[in-house]
């Protein structure tokens, strides 16, 4: 069927991104492969991206950003990341654009939007959250990082991990319990910088997959925080996270299938030049069985997201529709690759490959922005299950 959901504007918008992805991202000289081994994109990559209006979209034209609040552009950065199979440094973008930048428009004062918005639209300050800390999974409400008031500061100590960005990132939206004694209610969202005493950064995390992003443990030792840097009301961080949270799953959601529809890209080029028995294998029954399954479970998982991005820009997207679109398009995603993956054999299996990067990348995606069993129980609840 034929798309609909993508205007003129939004096309152009794509042809200049694909441009900005052969230029600076894939280069000539295997440039994003040298990235994948070393574990990290250079901060420089943002500050170009952000030249090239790619970051910060829904920033206001006063701060230096687009103004335009409309996820239709964000779709096309994560769908053209992964057909470029720059999945890792695609993350690091859709997080930036996706994920944080909502909390900054959504939480900041007037003085906090003109001190970060700029710097966010512009590249030069890098964003990321962080939420989870060792031994307490998807559980925020056991989160022990504590914010003690201190006169005009709050004085941070705790550690967070697998913090996305959190090597690059100048901006870190950091969920603190500021009153111990309450779950819920005791949580603030605090920015930290670049450069505070007492903020370190722990080791780059090796990963099975998104080998570019940099994803880092970050410590926090009598880290003094000016109240200025408190994000929107002290207590209300919990809130503040969770009404976040149905744009975070729904660019999860969206790369997910973006990614299994380029695998399946892939695939059907490979399996039509790939020979065996004296003909290509394409033209097997049971290769063209299992690619007509994949073909159809990318487009009913694009359908949906569709629907959901339209919700999302109407304000009607609910949390338990992009909890549906999380699971499913992720676990979506895995089938998709690891079939995919067969049809290629034994190159399958070489890193050489974009599909071996695919299928590596994606397993994760299944576990962050909250595990698939959390979102099941979502949808299970919003039936009043």
């Amino acid at each position: 069927m034929r798309r609909t959901l993508f205007d003129d504007l939004h096309e152009d918008f794509r042809a200049s991104f694909r441009t900005f992805l052969e230029r600076e991202v894939l280069g000539d000289e295997g440039r994003y492969g040298e990235w994948e081994r070393a574990g990290i994109v250079p901060r420089e990559v943002f500050a170009r991206a952000g030249r090239g209006g790619f970051l910060g979209m829904a920033v206001s034209e006063r701060y230096g950003g687009a103004g335009a609040e409309d996820f239709r552009f964000n779709l096309v950065i994560g769908e053209e990341t992964q057909s470029a199979a720059v999945g890792g440094f695609g993350l690091g973008i859709t997080l930036h654009n996706d994920i944080c930048l909502p909390y900054f428009l959504s939480y900041c004062n007037e003085e906090q939007r003109g001190r970060w918005l700029g710097g966010i639209a512009s590249g030069d300050l890098i964003t990321a959250v962080a939420m989870t800390e060792p031994g307490i999974g998807s559980d925020l409400a056991a989160m022990s990082t504590s914010a003690k008031r201190d006169g005009d500061h709050y004085v941070v100590n705790g550690a967070k991990t697998f913090i996305t960005n959190g090597i690059n990132a100048d901006l870190v939206i950091t969920a603190v319990k500021t009153d111990p004694s309450e779950r819920h209610r005791g949580i603030s969202l605090l920015i930290l910088e670049r450069g505070m005493e007492g903020f370190e950064r722990g080791r780059n995390l090796e990963k099975i997959g998104q080998h570019s992003q940099d994803t880092a443990e970050l410590s926090f030792s009598d880290v003094r925080v000016p109240v200025e840097n408190l994000l929107g009301e002290e207590g209300q961080g919990f809130l503040y996270l969770v009404s976040n949270l149905p744009q975070e799953r729904l660019s999860i959601a969206a790369s997910a299938v973006a990614a299994a529809e380029a695998a399946l890209g892939w695939t059907l080029e490979y399996v039509r030049e790939r020979k065996a028995f004296g003909q290509p294998i394409g033209s097997f029954q049971a290769t063209r069985f299992t690619l007509a399954e994949v073909r159809s479970e990318v487009e009913i998982g694009r359908s949906y997201i569709d629907r959901c991005a339209q919700a999302l820009n109407a304000g009607e997207l609910t949390p338990e529709d992009a909890a549906i679109a999380k699971w499913w398009c992720t676990e979506m995603q895995g089938r998709v690759i690891d079939r995919c993956l067969q049809l290629f054999g034994g190159y399958g299996y070489m890193l050489d490959y974009p599909i071996a990067r695919a299928f590596a990348d994606a397993r994760v995606t299944r576990i962050y922005g909250g595990a698939n069993e959390i979102m099941k129980e979502i949808v299970g609840r919003s039936m009043g299950l």
